[in-house]
């Protein structure tokens, strides 16, 4: 796989297709109503399981909560920190494809860097794959703040 692609809907696997309609599912929960902005995000964890969030926003601005933070943490929540894939859904003017701000970037870093990211809109027609590592290819670690 190039670094990203954009591929049908359709000619994802079935665990894919799955993952990414939980995400769109998801984003029908999205608590937003200061921005409008819905995101659904869904992960699939190692043994199999998926876990969804959505964005949650609140009056305090940086109080809020993304819709991958949510996901990823409701898994850790029951357990799981390893991960296999992650697919965000969101409907953003002017884009096609709305990637995971920069402290989910480094927030997903966190469980892995090779992770295979698929972000799409709510009609699903379009989807573009790419990793995690390729959205955040220098992720801040502690290890590295003791080497520095």
């Amino acid at each position: 796989m190039d670094a990203w692609e954009i591929i049908d809907f359709a000619s994802l696997d079935t665990d894919t297709q799955e993952l990414i309609r939980e995400s769109v599912t998801a984003r029908e929960k999205s608590y937003s109503p200061y921005s409008k902005f819905k995101v659904g995000a869904a992960v699939r964890c190692a043994d199999g399981s998926i876990s969804r969030g959505c964005n949650v926003e609140n009056a305090s601005f940086p109080a809020g909560v993304c819709a991958e933070v949510a996901a990823i943490a409701r898994a850790i929540s029951e357990g799981k920190q390893k991960f296999t894939a992650l697919a965000v859904v969101a409907d953003q003017e002017g884009t096609t494809f709305t990637t995971p701000c920069g402290v989910c970037r480094q927030f997903i870093s966190e469980f892995s860097n090779d992770l295979a990211i698929y972000l799409t809109r709510s009609d699903m027609k379009k989807v573009l794959r790419t990793r995690m590592n390729e959205l955040l290819p220098l992720p801040f670690h502690t290890n590295d703040a003791e080497t520095s």
